[in-house]
């Protein structure tokens, strides 16, 4: 039976430097931990994660409760948390929380029963007081992402939504569109709430009337993208650009634009959110707002890994977006005037 000892010799490291590298704790170069994963491959090593964790009373896991297994969105979530939790030795248990504040709160008891190192909660819905509870609670280290925590800085890893949505807008306007429509996240959630106000700012900024007829409120789905959309056509609203408040929403209404007998930028520019790979593909290709969250869930897990290390650890700054300008936006009626 192949130990640690045997993959230490292959290696050329210490035994201890084999445990650092299983065990994802202290500090390990990245060519040796290479090097011990090759030897680990060459001679079968499977190390007993069992017994390690009786002994070290650790399960070597990240616990990880999304609001949703579906879309491309918390696709790349999944795929960085697995390839960081990894990185750092440790498995990823990933439980879904269905997008309400209760069955979140149960799932992080549940990965807390089963003895995560630490576990990561991503929620829409969940009240701050609540979330602050749920962090006293938890006997692991508890990190959240997505939503921002005044009173725990270095425990939530978020997103500037409205300064994002801001800038889009902002950029429309640049671009000499003065009556703009919005299609809203869903609007009940904290990040519906900052988008819209995104889109609200840029507009007092500009001097532009707020009008309620251009506002729209979604559900992120094409199929209400392209409803909204072809309401609002329907209805008469003069509008020469559109700013979805995600790329799929934004999907479905260039449908109906283009049913309406409208063209792409020509009569009508659009802009997305989110960064989906379907907004470069849509033709013409659709601006958007790129949304980092391959780097923070990177983040949330290495300030996870601090914490369950007992290393010190900083408030996180957030994140900001990105514009990411494709062939749907052209310049609009005020450029002639």
């Amino acid at each position: 039976m192949v130990t640690m000892l045997d993959v230490s010799l292959r290696a050329g490291v210490s035994k201890a430097t084999v445990s650092r590298v299983l065990n994802g704790t202290g500090q390990v170069k990245e060519s040796t931990r290479n090097q011990v994963f090759k030897a680990m491959e060459e001679l079968d090593y499977r190390p007993n994660f069992l017994a390690r964790s009786l002994a070290n009373r650790t399960s070597n896991s990240i616990g990880l409760v999304v609001s949703s297994f579906d879309g491309f969105y918390f696709g790349r979530l999944l795929q960085q948390a697995s390839r960081q939790a990894e990185l750092h030795g440790k498995q990823l248990i990933v439980t879904d929380g269905h997008d309400t504040p209760e069955r979140e709160e149960l799932a992080v008891q549940m990965l807390a029963d089963r003895r995560c190192d630490a576990i990561i909660l991503y929620t829409r819905f969940m009240s701050e007081k609540a979330i602050l509870a749920l962090i006293d609670a938890t006997p692991m280290p508890l990190i959240i992402i997505n939503r921002e925590l005044f009173q725990a800085h270095d425990k939530c890893v978020f997103f500037e939504q409205q300064d994002a949505a801001f800038q889009a807008v902002d950029y429309l306007i640049t671009q000499h569109h003065r009556d703009i429509a919005c299609i809203t996240a869903p609007i009940h959630t904290p990040t519906g709430k900052a988008r819209l106000m995104g889109y609200r700012k840029a507009l007092e900024k500009h001097g532009i009337r707020w009008d309620p007829d251009k506002v729209k409120y979604g559900d992120s789905t094409m199929t209400r993208g392209y409803e909204l959309c072809q309401q609002m056509l329907q209805e008469g609203v003069k509008f020469s650009a559109l700013f979805a408040c995600n790329d799929d929403m934004a999907l479905g209404a260039s449908k109906a634009i283009w049913q309406a007998g409208l063209r792409i930028p020509q009569d009508i520019s659009l802009f997305g959110f989110d960064d989906a790979p379907s907004a470069r593909w849509l033709e013409p290709g659709l601006s958007t707002v790129y949304l980092p969250i391959d780097n923070m869930i990177t983040t949330a897990i290495d300030q996870a890994i601090k914490l369950v290390n007992n290393e010190q650890i900083a408030a996180i700054p957030p994140f900001t977006g990105t514009l990411v300008l494709r062939e749907s936006v052209a310049a609009g009626p005020g450029s002639k005037a």
